[in-house]
């Protein structure tokens, strides 16, 4: 199963995520699920990067992708950073719903 966390600040806007493990839903290579979530993750930190100018902290290996949020000098660019994760939340929640017993997300306040 894929855990997906959601990191949160408390007046809760997006600060990061981290992605772990593996679906499971089909061989290596044939997971659709996998490929769709880490299409998502990886696609989520080169659009903020791109759009954004910012630099996310990440760290990726086999199974496991964690992005961090900059701090930002500007409140445009902080907004356009919080509105791009939002989105992948909602495409996340979007692979949930049909299939659930390969992916799970947690919301975290940091």
């Amino acid at each position: 199963m894929v855990i997906v966390q959601i990191v949160r600040s408390p007046d809760g806007k997006i600060t990061g995520f981290k992605v772990e493990g593996h679906a499971g839903y089909a061989n290596r290579g044939e997971d659709i699920v996998c490929s769709a979530i880490s299409a998502i993750t990886v696609g989520t930190v080169n659009a903020v990067e791109v759009l954004t100018g910012a630099v996310m902290k990440t760290r990726m290996k086999n199974g496991f992708l964690s992005g961090t949020l900059p701090p930002f000098k500007s409140n445009e660019p902080k907004a356009q950073a919080e509105l791009i994760l939002e989105s992948m939340v909602v495409m996340l929640e979007t692979i949930v719903t049909s299939y659930s017993e390969y992916i799970r997300i947690d919301k975290v306040t940091k």
